[in-house]
Order: structure tokens, then C-alpha cells, then sequence
């Protein structure tokens, strides 16, 4: 009790400073995002499923190294396949927006002596048009998903700040969980895409929980915020578990894909709602109370 005491009575003083922490990290990863988009056409690396191209999935125990794969092809993200919760390789995967499919298979053959048998690869090819195609319409997904949460959100607290300050630790988790992506140099997917929707939806929940709290609270302000940071924490911890018990024991690389940005996600969202929102709210209660 003493710690959270400690940590309760340093917050009350501090929430000014601490707010700012959140807005130099959105404000760095809009920044990095920009110099990615100058310089490679495209903010965030994207997959076959969004860019266009070919993926090959071969099945195979041999033991390659990824890297030097990687440096004899062109234009070709290579990837590791292991039995889930084992270090027992199952194949490897090639995605090229680069070689026609006959050439990627010739380049595998004779890159590894890999012999392809029915039965022992798979592929997948996705037109640049409708990948293309594809990406637009998740663009303007987002976009309307987040115009209908400001509107709902706006609707049911009629107040501006709280409801602006709710928008934007939603778009700063997306903003961020984009720029870890890039650094973690992680392609996004069309599995991917529905993960940062599903993030959008934590993200509201989390700060609706606490904007809820402080809004029609009964008692003292940062009574208030610990209150709801308990129970939001409590929340996030359980999602962040179940999460980790996907990624690690599903052999699924969708569910892998998933399940990564959401865990990324909601790391985020944790600073963007607790200190972030927090702090914004507390300033805004302060203010209003006077």
C-alpha cells in the first residue's frame, strides 16, 4: 500500500509532465512515419496480401540461415517456420514482389536443393491492383471507424475535451503500434489490418472506462483515475496473457501475426490511457472545477 501511496502522491503532483511523455513519443513516431514514407514510397512495410507478389511456403527440416537466404534474392522477405513451443523447424517462406513465380521457385531450388513434390510447398499470388484496392478500403475503414467512435463518444459524454482526448489516445496507439512495426522491421498484413481495428475497439474501452470515472465521479479526482487504472490495468494483463498463450503455442502465422500487434497495441495503449488520457482528464477536471 505504501508503494502504491508513493506512486499515487507523485502522480498527483507530476501529471503535467508526465503527459507530455506520451505527445514527444506520437509526435517522434509521426515523424519517423513521414521520413519512412520519403524515403520508401510507403510508411508502413506491408506484405504480398497488401503490396502485391508471391509467397512460397516450403516444408522442410533443413537448417538454413535466414539471413544469408535473404542476401541471394531480390527483393525477398525469408521467414522460419517452427512447430509451436519447439525449436523443431517446419519449412520456410519466401514473399517476393519481385519474381514471377516460375523464377522464385527456380531461384529456391537452387539457393537450397529444395525438390518440388506435390504436396511438399504451397503458394499464394495476389495482384498488385487488388492488393492495392485492398488497402484503400482499409484506409477508409479506419478513417470512418474513427469519425463514428468521435461522434458516439461525443454524443454519450456531450463534453469536448474528454471526448477529443479519447480520439486521440486512439490514434495515437495506432500511430505508435505502426512505428514498433517498423523498428521491429515486422511487415503488415491483411490479418494485420484486423488486428489495428480490434485495437481501435480496446483502445475506446480502456478510455471510456476511465473518462467514465473521472467525468461522474463521487469522489476525489485521483481517487477516481487509480480506481479505474486498477481496474483497466487488471483488464490489459489478462488480454496481454491470453495473447501470449496464442502466439506462442499456435503453429498458425495468422494467429502469430494477430496476436503480436495486439500485445504490441495494448503495451501502448496502457501509456496512452493511463498516462496520457490521465493526465489530460486531470488537467480538464482541474480546470473545470475552478
Amino acid at each position: 500500500m505504501n508503494i502504491l501511496n508513493s506512486i499515487k502522491n507523485f502522480y498527483e503532483k507530476k501529471y503535467k509532465i508526465l503527459a507530455i511523455i506520451p505527445l514527444i513519443i506520437l509526435l517522434s513516431s509521426v515523424a519517423y512515419l513521414g521520413f519512412v514514407k520519403a524515403s520508401t514510397g510507403e510508411f508502413i512495410q506491408k506484405d504480398v496480401s497488401l503490396s502485391g507478389g508471391v509467397m512460397i511456403t516450403i516444408n522442410t527440416n533443413e537448417n538454413f540461415n535466414v539471413k544469408e537466404l535473404e542476401e541471394q534474392f531480390e527483393s525477398t522477405k525469408v521467414r522460419q517456420i517452427k512447430a509451436a513451443g519447439t525449436t523443431e523447424i517446419l519449412g520456410y517462406s519466401f514473399e517476393s514482389n519481385y519474381y514471377s513465380i516460375e523464377d522464385l521457385k527456380s531461384k529456391i531450388h537452387k539457393t537450397t536443393s529444395f525438390e518440388f513434390q506435390e504436396g511438399s510447398y504451397s503458394i499464394e499470388e495476389t495482384s498488385a491492383s487488388l492488393s492495392s484496392a485492398f488497402w484503400s478500403s482499409a484506409i477508409k475503414a479506419m478513417i470512418f471507424a474513427f469519425l463514428f467512435i468521435s461522434v458516439v463518444v461525443f454524443i454519450y459524454f456531450r463534453k469536448i475535451i474528454p471526448s477529443v482526448a479519447i480520439v486521440l489516445s486512439a490514434i495515437s496507439d495506432i500511430i505508435i503500434t505502426l512505428t514498433v512495426l517498423n523498428i521491429l522491421n515486422i511487415s503488415l498484413s491483411t490479418a494485420g489490418i484486423a488486428a489495428i481495428l480490434m485495437l481501435i475497439g480496446y483502445s475506446v474501452d480502456s478510455n471510456i472506462l476511465l473518462t467514465t470515472k473521472v467525468v461522474k465521479r463521487k469522489k476525489d479526482l485521483f481517487e477516481s483515475i487509480f480506481t479505474a487504472m486498477k481496474t483497466g490495468l487488471t483488464m490489459q494483463a489478462t488480454t496481454i496473457v491470453a495473447l501470449l498463450c496464442i502466439f506462442l503455442f499456435s503453429p498458425a502465422e495468422i494467429l502469430k501475426s494477430i496476436t503480436l500487434i495486439l500485445i504490441i497495441g495494448i503495451l501502448v495503449d496502457s501509456i496512452n490511457t493511463w498516462i496520457q488520457n490521465a493526465g489530460i482528464l486531470s488537467w480538464w477536471s482541474k480546470k473545470w472545477e475552478k
